[in-house]
């Protein structure tokens, strides 16, 4: 086990630093992170929750977080509605819609129930419009996500036995023919160039 923890967090940390590379996360901006223990495992989703497993996620994720100034949002798994556990100041700062319940393995999964306990003063919330997030075991983290989802390919797509997925997002492009998206371009035209 103790290979297989020091390997999440070493994998994990690599992934996370090329989702930052792609995204180009700025302080403050939300993470979403979804993951299953059992599936890090090599075992079916929600059959061998493993609370060790759980606390090399939530560690790392947090200690990458915290280096640049994120905010992180822990997805619990469909027993709980996907809903997800942030500290109490994101949800009042952002206006979340707080839902009543506390995760533990069977109802929300190790990941979640590890983060509500490393989180300060955390609560639960329906849900959040993330910039940016991982998916460790196909979890499904997208109902999280602000529109547009970009994807993001990391060095691997593996974290244990477990499949990795990662996303960015990106603005709506709106505008038709005359529209510019391209800050250069549009200093061109201002200039006349």
């Amino acid at each position: 086990m103790a290979d297989l923890l020091s390997g999440v967090s070493h994998t994990l940390r690599g992934l996370l630093d090329d989702l930052q590379a792609a995204a180009n996360l700025r302080p403050g901006q939300m993470v979403v992170v979804g993951a299953s223990s059992s599936e890090v495992q090599g075992q079916r989703i929600g059959t061998a929750t493993s609370l060790a497993v759980g606390e090399a996620i939530v560690d790392t994720v947090l200690a990458w977080a915290t280096e640049l100034g994120l905010t992180v949002a822990f997805q619990c798994c469909e027993h709980l509605n996907r809903a997800l556990v942030v500290s109490r100041s994101t949800a009042v700062a952002r206006n979340l819609e707080e839902v009543s319940a506390v995760p533990v393995p069977g109802a929300g999964g190790a990941v979640a129930a590890t983060a509500y306990f490393r989180l300060e003063d955390a609560c639960l919330v329906r849900a959040v419009q993330a910039d940016a997030g991982i998916d460790i075991g196909d979890t499904f983290i997208g109902m999280h996500l602000k529109p547009v989802v970009v994807p993001v390919r990391g060095r691997t797509r593996e974290l244990g036995a477990a499949h990795v997925t990662m996303a960015r997002t990106r603005p709506p492009l709106i505008g038709g023919a005359r529209a510019v998206y391209d800050v250069e371009t549009a200093r061109q035209r201002l200039q006349g160039v």
